[in-house]
């Protein structure tokens, strides 16, 4: 079977996100550097580009790519989150905050935008805003409950008694509900 150019930038993208699902960013990089220039223009192109580059830890350049991506797709929640996390890495979490806010205008349905806004309320040591957050994801999604446990980012507040009480809480109605 012979392919038609046209669906060659398809193949490659779907090979890129199919290595990103593998975690497999060089992988993903390199199907993605096979796109020709009228199909790199575009948001997709930069998003799948910013996830690799995000899983292969270059932040700074990750960044660039989504930021590609938000000029011409700026709800797009996989790229907030991406520049969100990117920023997060490069120690600008005021920014982080930022766009996480922008991604709970657009997706305020989306649990895991509020635990996310927590997590990084937390890091930048406001608790208010934090445990609000926190409640509210949980309230929302009980099952973010087991992304607790093993998240750096609420490490200051695990002794807090207020923290306690939200984790312990957000159990109890998650076991009431079995």
């Amino acid at each position: 079977m012979v392919l038609l150019p046209a669906s060659r930038p398809k193949r490659h993208f779907n090979a890129a996100e199919g290595y990103l699902m593998l975690e497999m960013p060089e992988q993903a990089l390199r199907e993605l550097s096979c796109i020709g220039p009228t199909d790199s223009d575009s948001e997709k192109y930069y998003c799948l580009l910013g996830q690799a580059q995000q899983l292969a830890k270059h932040f700074s350049e990750a960044l660039e790519s989504y930021q590609s991506a938000y000029e011409k797709a700026p709800e797009n929640l996989t790229t907030l989150m991406g520049m969100a996390w990117c920023y997060k890495r490069t120690d600008q979490l005021p920014l982080a905050i930022s766009i996480m806010e922008e991604a709970h205008r657009h997706h305020a349905d989306q649990p895991i935008v509020l635990y996310n806004l927590s997590c990084y309320f937390a890091l930048a040591g406001d608790k208010t805003n934090a445990l609000s957050w926190l409640g509210r994801s949980l309230r929302m999604e009980s099952g973010l409950l087991k992304l607790i446990a093993e998240e750096p980012d609420f490490d200051s507040l695990r002794s807090d008694k207020d923290f306690q009480f939200i984790v312990e809480s957000a159990g109890d109605t998650t076991s009431q509900n079995r």
